[in-house]
């Protein structure tokens, strides 16, 4: 081959698709070669290459930031978590406190519910120890009527103080050892005797249970006298004159 014909071979000017080649070549051995730069580093950052790379590398190296909004949440949670806290400290405290006021009550309750309770023992052991002394009347005949008329009361037999009274002054004016020795019972045997003038046949058949069995017994012969009329009249208050 001519030598003259190489050489117009090989000064061949390039195409347009052989000059695109070319350059996308290039471009691809420049990427290559700063990859290979900043692999071969060994103090860990990359001392070649373009700056995107190098940003990049920084940001992944890099810690992120706190911003500013989130430490101010994380500031007002923490207040709200005291704050819940200081409540719920307070709340427990309240309620410790009227606990212990309810137990305290409770036990000055039982404390004078025990007390009452003694003293309820005390009275009834008095009661017991001490009996109740009887009541005592005048001896006389405004006593001999009253405690005639607490027995009568018992025993339900009727009459009142002024009937009792009208009907003793009637009979024998209150003196209780007054006799009638002229009357039909004397002329038979058997006279009225005492405060209301009663036969002994009647004072036995209305004695009442409790009193004296003596006759010329104040007390005895006014309940027996009003038992009598009772059944007879009705009450010691019907009558009027001589029965």
């Amino acid at each position: 081959m001519p030598e003259n014909m190489l050489n117009r071979a090989h000064s061949r000017p390039l195409t347009k698709r052989r000059r695109i080649a070319a350059v996308a070549g290039v471009a691809a051995f420049g990427t290559a070669a700063v990859a290979l730069s900043a692999a071969a580093g060994h103090d860990g950052t990359v001392t070649t290459g373009s700056p995107a790379t190098t940003a990049q590398v920084s940001s992944v190296m890099a810690p992120k930031s706190v911003k500013g909004t989130d430490i101010r949440r994380l500031t007002a949670d923490s207040v709200k978590l005291d704050a819940l806290a200081a409540r719920k400290k307070a709340a427990d405290a309240t309620t410790a406190a009227k606990a212990a006021e309810q137990k305290r009550a409770a036990a000055r309750k039982a404390a004078r519910q025990h007390a009452a309770e003694q003293a309820a023992t005390r009275s009834t052991q008095r009661l017991d120890i001490e009996p109740v002394a009887a009541k005592t009347y005048t001896n006389n005949l405004d006593g001999w009527i009253r405690q005639a008329l607490s027995i009568m009361r018992t025993k339900g037999i009727p009459g009142s103080y002024s009937g009792l009274h009208r009907n003793i002054m009637r009979e024998s004016s209150g003196n209780p050892l007054a006799i009638n020795n002229w009357d039909v019972n004397a002329v038979n045997g058997i006279p009225s005797k005492g405060l209301l003038q009663v036969i002994p046949p009647t004072f036995s058949a209305y004695h009442v249970a409790g009193t004296s069995w003596n006759i010329y017994d104040p007390v005895a012969n006014i309940t027996a006298a009003a038992n009598y009329a009772a059944h007879r009249y009705g009450s010691i208050d019907n009558v009027n004159s001589a029965y």
